[in-house]
């Protein structure tokens, strides 16, 4: 095939493929009522940092927000969408990554809109998933998506969180990743990888619940990649959201930005 007709198909699919996503959608968050588009929020871009939208455990985070999850204020908004345009714009300055500026709230109701956004990242306590949707993750997951799980606390939400990825992955243990994973060192090396507390600390307690511990936890497919990577008893996303706030320590914005780079480079590489 000439090399004109293979570009011209390839312009083809990727137009057929924008077509079918999902637009761009902002909810109200559980801190921010309203948000400030960027100029660019509409530009075409090869990544986007896609949220996962989900309905709450009712034994996951007390007092993460109230009303139906479809619209936004309960728990898979929390932190959003400060921290994920601060961090897409770190990603901008880090790396040479065209990243969109705006993330993508993904609801897997819709239809099959989740396969058009490989990175998937969800924050704020245990899900409550229905079949349909575990179904649907678990066939996002075995096309080749990656899920990051964030912001999760003790030992209550760590096995409310095992319980619906052994659903999802049914057959697939959650695991510590070894700190020689290609994951902690696609662009910086992290081996040394410290507590990210949230800007909530600054009151003094560096821990919520019983996660005293940090734990960078995954899951793996039979070919070794990693497919979901558990960032437990950590706030990365207030690590993002307050990183240009003076009183919350850059040295935890500055760890949180690099994991979540590395992941994302770990995913389009990997």
């Amino acid at each position: 095939m000439a090399p004109r007709i293979r570009l011209a198909l390839g312009v083809l699919c990727a137009g057929f493929l924008c077509a079918f996503q999902m637009p761009f959608r902002q909810y109200p968050g559980m801190e921010y009522s309203a948000f400030p588009l960027p100029p660019d929020y509409q530009e075409k871009t090869e990544f986007v940092l896609a949220r996962l939208m989900y309905p709450p455990h009712p034994l996951g985070m007390f007092g993460m927000g109230w009303g139906d999850w479809h619209h936004g204020r309960t728990s898979w908004t929390n932190d959003y969408p400060r921290a994920d345009r601060h961090f897409v714009s770190a990603v901008r300055r880090l790396t040479r990554v065209d990243v969109r500026s705006v993330e993508q709230p993904v609801n897997l109701h819709d239809d099959d809109d989740v396969f058009n956004w490989p990175f998937l990242y969800e924050e704020g306590g245990a899900m409550a998933l229905s079949e349909s949707q575990i179904s649907k993750l678990r066939d996002y997951l075995n096309r080749g998506g990656f899920l990051v799980l964030d912001d999760s606390w003790g030992t209550r939400q760590s096995r409310l969180l095992d319980e619906v990825l052994g659903k999802i992955m049914p057959g697939h243990e959650v695991v510590e990743i070894a700190n020689v994973d290609p994951v902690f060192h696609t662009v910086f090396d992290l081996d040394n990888r410290g507590p990210i507390p949230g800007q909530w600390s600054l009151g003094g307690r560096p821990y919520l619940n019983d996660g005293y511990e940090p734990h960078w936890r995954g899951m793996y497919d039979d070919q070794g990649r990693l497919k979901v990577a558990i960032w437990l008893n950590v706030d990365t996303g207030d690590s993002w959201e307050w990183a240009d706030d003076p009183q919350y320590p850059e040295r935890y914005s500055a760890l949180g930005i690099r994991i979540g780079v590395n992941h994302i480079i770990y995913a389009m590489t990997h």
